[in-house]
């Protein structure tokens, strides 16, 4: 049983997935640069707004953890489970968590960010279309 609540440890899961979506998209940026594409412009564009957005998210759940006493660090990765140890307000909590779940949560990150978020602000129904 977590004696962290729902809402700061969604905030510690982030700290933890953020980065790791900046990582790849920062390693796309230079496969991107590299490929034989015939208009680049608009793929680094992309990539380069999400980092930005990313980057502006991962400072406020920076921020949030400082104010509120929250850490989170990796202390063991093996190829099925990576264990992290969360500290909330001066307790310490170790959770596991399962390598496909850390890849695809971060891949759910990344759709959201790359195209989930333009079209859920503009109201527009896509099968509409």
């Amino acid at each position: 049983m977590t004696r962290i609540p729902e809402e700061d440890r969604n905030v510690m899961e982030q700290a933890i997935y953020l980065p790791m979506v900046l990582t790849i998209l920062n390693r796309d940026l230079i496969v991107i640069n590299k490929s034989p594409f015939k208009l680049k412009q608009p793929y680094l564009d992309l990539v380069e707004e999400t980092l930005k957005v990313i980057q502006n998210e991962l400072s406020e759940v920076k921020r949030y953890m400082n104010k509120n006493q929250l850490k989170v660090h990796e202390i063991k990765r093996d190829d099925a489970f990576t264990m992290f140890m969360f500290l909330y307000k001066g307790y310490e909590e170790h959770h596991n968590y399962f390598n496909p779940r850390i890849r695809n949560k971060v891949q759910e990150l990344m759709v959201y960010y790359l195209f989930k978020r333009h079209v859920a602000g503009t109201g527009k129904n896509l099968k509409a279309n």
